[in-house]
């Protein structure tokens, strides 16, 4: 049976407790509290079992901002996450397309097949998760920042009154974290003369071509890509432009030349490249 959280006494953007704490968060602008300070004012609008924050930079390895993880569990979120998946985590596809500010449920930016997907499954089945909403902005030079924000074990799904009340704040939770994390684009190699788009712009599909790319053709490395990120055939097709028996065939020969026999295989070849060469 799913755990019941207690209701929250302060539900209003205008409590006294948020103000508060609004107010210390602000005062923490520039200095190794200010995460803290912000997850502890949104706290009072749902309960927030784990927080972590990531920039993300065009094909870089994100960064981490900060996390609020046992040293034990920060292996699966922070460590194992760098080493590759992250390129499969939709929110990271999401700001390689970017995706106009604001607060989302990984369910309204995830692929259509993503919970029957190999990286749900082998990847994001272990972090424990009940569910998961994100802040998504941007600071200098196109760098993304996702603030993540968590319910764990059997605890409930954050509901449609607590979204709403986070979704209500996210223009000072942005203001705030901008301000905080300004300099974040300097730790990365940004090239200023990057053009951005998006119909041809995906690290996955490059990484794939990286991998296979002189065993399967740029279609089926587009297929490849699209299906690790956890598209079903129809989707594929509709993107590509191409028929879902198109799709198929190129799945087969896929596997065919990769000498699989299904999805979990690809994943694992996939899974095992990127964390061994990152």
């Amino acid at each position: 049976m799913t755990a019941q959280r207690k209701p929250k006494k302060n539900d209003d953007v205008g409590n006294a407790k948020w103000v508060k704490l609004l107010a210390q968060c602000i005062d923490s602008i520039g200095n190794g509290d200010f995460p803290q300070r912000m997850v502890d004012a949104l706290n009072t609008f749902a309960d927030i079992d784990y927080s972590v924050a990531y920039a993300y930079s065009q094909s870089e390895r994100p960064l981490c901002l900060f996390h609020t993880f046992s040293a034990e569990k920060r292996v699966t979120y922070v460590d194992n996450y760098q080493k590759g998946p992250y390129l499969l985590d939709p929110f990271f596809k999401a700001c390689s397309r970017k995706i106009d500010t604001g607060l989302y449920r990984i369910s309204d930016i995830a692929p259509d097949r993503f919970y029957q997907s190999e990286y749900y499954r082998s990847y994001y089945n272990q972090t424990g998760l009940s569910d998961e909403i994100c802040y998504t902005f941007y600071l200098d030079k196109g760098v993304a920042v996702v603030i993540s924000l968590m319910r764990s074990g059997e605890g409930s799904r954050f509901s449609a009154r607590e979204f709403r009340l986070l979704d209500s704040v996210v223009p000072i939770v942005v203001s705030l974290a901008q301000r905080h994390w300004h300099d974040i684009p300097d730790n990365f190699n940004v090239d200023a003369d990057f053009k951005f788009h998006p119909e041809d712009y995906s690290f996955i599909e490059n990484t794939v071509s990286d991998m296979f790319s002189k065993r399967l053709t740029p279609r089926e490395t587009q297929v490849v890509a699209q299906v690790l990120e956890g598209h079903s055939s129809d989707s594929i097709g509709k993107d590509l432009g191409i028929s879902v028996g198109t799709v198929r065939i190129h799945r087969r020969n896929i596997y065919a030349k990769l000498q699989i026999s299904s999805q979990q295989e690809l994943f694992s070849i996939f899974f095992k490249k990127i964390t061994k060469d990152r």
